[in-house]
């Protein structure tokens, strides 16, 4: 049989297929638009994320309809779907990235506290999040809310488009600021505190389970079998974390996506005291620990695309020769930023910059900006009596060997390299197979299914000194806090 993953990114939609012994076959990738309406708003709408869906299924699937088995997915997430009584989308999904709600966040954190906020949820409030989207939909516009049936996450909009079926996953959840994570269930007072109602809010499942069948009528349209399974899937980082087989106790995933994650996973629910670390359900039916910031590959790609005017971003890395030795210095929070910060007004900026700093210097000193941006959140986890030694890589940025080099001696890490960099489409094709009970568990998966092709190790010199340009770029940050708000 073969199971297929969907990728629901926000720059675009990847189908991967994978057959029984974990080989993957097959992959599509489709395009649609992003918004931003407004400053520090961020926008998609979801009718676009499913026509991109159909066409992806037909063309992945062609010739092999009666040879699939499941789908399941990895999106993109915190983003806030909102569906009428007639299943009508009420307006576009306000993203993971947008930054409109901080007057409702901190009034979460604020007002309602953090400490309560962490007490029902786990979690404090960050504006990503969906509970102060919801809250900033109720404040700003009122006769919207008033309509709305269903709340949903992303790719459980294409789920409940695929299957009927309305659902969601602990994993993506927990990034909701509603679920009691420790406990798996729908916290009632955050219910409460959103203005809204648990009927609203989509059935809870694990990852791996199967929440329905494809709709009839959609297999005859697509060409697919009425029998292939619809699997609840994850949030994109719980399941590029299966699709790097980062299960079990303590270990590491570093992702540079458009948004860039350290991921750590755990066999026990636990706290990071001061909230700067996300405490969220794994989608191997476990924990697991996660520092997000907004802008990771994205910042080279804004780099790149906008300020160079090129796209041979391996190009602009041949040169680069001054590791560890850059005066430049780049802060990666060209969205506001997440973890540890917590400051959806912070912003991108270079420093350092003097008449011979070249523009290699420039490029070099983005790529260290997201890593050194990434330590931090490292940081925090070291500060807990985690211990890593070592982490496994994926997304864009991966690509780039420099990048990888700069992970490895700039964390102190080696980092490993699975032979598949899919990333979330191939851990949502993983839960595909373990829900079609092809694997016994995740982990069994995971362990079966994972190679590594490349191992890169830190460089003693090297790291000693990033650990100089570390302590240096950990300063700037707090000095320019308080003229952020200002220039906004």
């Amino acid at each position: 049989m073969y199971y297929i993953g969907v990728d629901l990114g926000t720059s675009a939609l990847k189908l991967v297929m994978m057959n029984s012994k974990g080989e993957l076959v097959k992959s599509v990738s489709k395009e649609y638009p992003l918004y931003f309406p407004h400053s520090g708003w961020s926008e998609q709408k979801p009718e676009d994320w499913f026509i991109a869906v159909k066409e992806g299924l037909k063309e992945i699937a062609a010739g092999l309809d009666d040879k699939i088995g499941g789908i399941s997915f990895g999106g993109q997430m915190h983003g806030l779907v909102i569906l009428d009584k007639d299943d009508n989308v009420l307006r576009p999904a306000i993203l993971w990235n947008d930054g409109r709600s901080t007057e409702e966040t901190d009034y979460l954190n604020n007002v309602i506290g953090k400490e309560k906020l962490s007490k029902l949820t786990a979690n404090i409030a960050f504006a990503g999040f969906t509970a102060p989207k919801i809250l900033w939909v109720k404040n700003n516009e009122p006769e919207i809310f008033e309509k709305i049936s269903k709340i949903m996450l992303p790719k459980d909009y294409i789920s409940y488009m695929l299957s009927g079926s309305f659902a969601t996953d602990y994993s993506d959840a927990s990034g909701m600021l509603l679920l009691d994570v420790k406990n798996k269930k729908w916290s009632s007072e955050m219910i409460e505190i959103c203005g809204i109602s648990e009927n609203i809010l989509p059935k809870l499942f694990e990852s791996f389970e199967v929440v329905g069948n494809i709709k009839p009528e959609l297999a005859k349209e697509l060409g697919l079998n009425e029998d292939i399974k619809i699997i609840a899937g994850a949030g994109d980082n719980a399941a590029a974390a299966i699709g790097t087989g980062t299960v079990g106790e303590g270990a590491c995933n570093i992702s540079l996506g458009t948004s860039g994650t350290i991921f750590i996973s755990s066999q026990n629910f636990g706290v990071d005291k001061y909230n700067a670390l996300h405490s969220f359900a794994h989608s191997d039916g476990k924990y697991h620990l996660m520092g997000c910031m907004l802008s990771a590959a994205s910042c080279n790609k804004w780099w790149m695309e906008d300020i160079l005017k090129t796209k041979d971003f391996s190009k602009e890395q041949e040169n680069i020769d001054n590791l560890g030795e850059n005066k430049v210095f780049f802060l990666p929070y060209l969205m506001g930023e997440r973890s540890p910060h917590n400051d959806p007004a912070a912003r991108g900026t270079f420093i350092g910059m003097s008449m011979d700093t070249r523009r290699e210097d420039m490029t070099l000193a983005i790529l260290e900006g997201v890593t050194f941006g990434l330590r931090d959140s490292l940081e925090v986890a070291r500060s807990l009596g985690i211990e890593i030694k070592k982490t496994m890589i994926c997304g864009g940025g991966a690509k780039s060997a420099l990048w990888k080099k700069l992970v490895a001696n700039i964390m102190n890490v080696e980092v490993e390299v699975p032979v598949s960099e899919e990333g979330p489409g191939f851990g949502a094709a993983i839960l595909a197979a373990v829900g079609c009970k092809e694997y016994e568990s995740v982990e069994a998966a995971a362990k079966s299914i994972i190679k590594i092709k490349e191992r890169i190790q830190p460089d003693p010199e090297l790291v000693a000194k990033y650990e100089e340009r570390y302590e240096k770029f950990r300063k700037i940050y707090p000095a320019l806090k308080g003229i952020f708000k200002e220039i906004l």
